[in-house]
């Protein structure tokens, strides 16, 4: 199932060259160019407190937007560049990429755990330790899952979960080539301390042994 979208309102700017965009920013916009998709580029605005905030949330340029322009059909686009101020490292310009629905592209997506009533390992005292709450993965734009769902069930402490273990969307496939681990069922402290022990005495033993030879 495809996730919600965020939406991205801009306006379209009417002048172009470095005197309108000169313009925009002292009105407190950013300037910014829509290209791609078929279609002829764009001149954008996009108010700086409301970048700004997106910018600081992270993910920016990984994040698919569904894009609203009034006068102009929703698209879905993505950031390919943030242009900064040298000196104030704030953002001045930003290039936004139409997608088609077929166009491949890497996101990050977040991973829900299920299954923790049915874990022997939770119910042992062990905790649930998530290792990647989110996992890159290269989907198409028109089927982007809304989360990715690994499930706990059976695992004993010790266990891990891969993203192998993990049903992915039709086409999806993860950035990293290998199976990595996505979190593992930890034991609780109290017991990884007295089996720490334990190992400890059991290792003494044949030197002790050794010593009376």
């Amino acid at each position: 199932m495809a996730g919600e979208i965020p939406d991205l309102e801009v306006t379209a700017r009417t002048g172009t060259g470095k005197g309108a965009a000169r313009q925009a920013r002292r009105d407190g916009l950013v300037p910014g160019i829509v290209y791609g998709g078929g279609e002829e580029p764009l001149a954008i605005n996009i108010p700086y407190n409301v970048l700004f905030k997106k910018l600081k949330a992270g993910r920016f340029l990984s994040t698919l937007f569904n894009l609203k322009v009034e006068g102009h059909d929703d698209v879905r686009v993505i950031c390919r560049k943030v242009q900064r101020d040298v000196v104030k490292d704030l953002p001045t310009h930003l290039d936004l990429m139409r997608l088609k629905r077929t166009t491949k592209i890497a996101l990050f997506i977040p991973v829900e755990f299920e299954g923790e009533d049915d874990c022997p390992g939770i119910r042992k005292g062990g905790l649930l330790s998530v290792v990647r709450p989110e996992v890159e993965l290269v989907v198409t734009a028109g089927d982007i899952p809304e989360k990715l769902t690994a499930s706990i069930a059976g695992l004993e402490i010790g266990d891990t979960i891969t993203i192998s273990s993990i049903e992915l969307p039709a086409g999806a496939k993860a950035t990293i080539d290998r199976d990595f681990v996505i979190g593992n069922i930890a034991a609780p402290a109290g017991l990884a301390s007295s089996s720490d022990d334990e190992d400890g005495e059991e290792g003494d033993a044949p030197e002790a042994e050794g010593g009376e030879e």
